[in-house]
């Protein structure tokens, strides 16, 4: 497990650190902005919540709306109402601890 702090410091490496489960992997993705890696992440593991609910952040980030609106009812999620940035950090603080 990692913690928000150290998650963000990661950002700067590499690769994402080892212990990062498979949302946490698509985030660290997002937020190097490969976006396809963090796609293909989340894309593996469809109907799982987390991985769903991220997957609607990314097609609302790609601008495909209408399958973003997709995979946020999947997530039984609404699309929220704030910047691609303040989404993911969102989404960090909710599922990186």
């Amino acid at each position: 497990m990692v913690d928000s702090k150290d998650f963000h410091a990661s950002l700067k490496a590499a690769k994402p650190p080892e212990r990062l489960n498979r949302v946490q992997q698509a985030l660290w993705w997002a937020g190097r902005r490969d976006w396809a890696r963090a796609h293909e992440i989340v894309q593996k593991a469809e109907g799982t919540r987390d991985c769903d609910r991220v997957h609607a952040f990314l097609h609302r980030q790609e601008g495909d709306l209408s399958n973003a609106r997709y995979w946020y009812r999947q997530a039984d999620a609404r699309m929220p109402d704030v910047s691609i940035q303040e989404e993911w950090t969102e989404l960090v603080r909710l599922y990186v601890r």
